[in-house]
């Protein structure tokens, strides 16, 4: 069974041997694992006539066929070839899962890494944020305070302006008297 081909033709002798219908075979789908069951479409493109010379995929397609109608356990009066398709089959199974897992839990870990990693960058981020907010609100403080200082001393000039503009002593006005 190293081809689609040789899997496809197999489970089409299982379904004549066992004489299952389409329906049949959907309801044992759902039974085994209703989350890999494949649609009726899909079921009869696999069962119809000329369709070991099509391309299916194995893992979302044959295989949970595969599942409920080949019988992956070993019998006592299964001949030695049928013996070692089966334990064939059991162990790429068996290899499929474990890898699966394997993928699942590098994927696990690598989100953890892009999540702590993002979650430092995002810290270095706020910091600087922060920072700049509290560089902001320090210039505006200094800003404000020259803005006063400034006023203070326009109202002084202002003053010392009007003084002397006022003042007796400017034109001379003082000596006459």
């Amino acid at each position: 069974m190293n081809t689609t081909k040789e899997v496809i033709i197999a489970l089409k002798q299982v379904k004549e041997e066992k004489d299952l219908s389409l329906d049949k075979i959907l309801d044992l789908m759902e039974l085994n694992d209703p989350t890999t069951a494949v649609s009726k479409t899909t079921l009869s493109r696999v069962f119809a006539k000329g369709s070991e010379d099509q391309l299916f995929r194995y893992e979302t397609t044959l295989r949970p066929i595969a599942s409920v109608l080949l019988d992956e356990n070993i019998e006592v009066d299964d001949d030695t070839n049928t013996k070692g398709i089966k334990a064939i089959l059991k162990l790429k199974k068996d290899i499929i899962d474990s890898l699966e897992t394997k993928i699942k839990t590098v994927e696990s870990e690598e989100k953890e890494k892009y999540r702590a990693k993002l979650e430092k960058e995002t810290e270095k981020f706020q910091r600087s944020l922060d920072f700049v907010r509290n560089q902001i609100e320090l210039k505006d403080k200094r800003i404000d305070h020259l803005l006063d200082e400034n006023m203070k001393l326009v109202e002084a000039n202002m003053k010392l302006l009007h003084q002397f503009l006022q003042c007796p002593l400017k034109n001379g006005e003082c000596n006459e008297k």
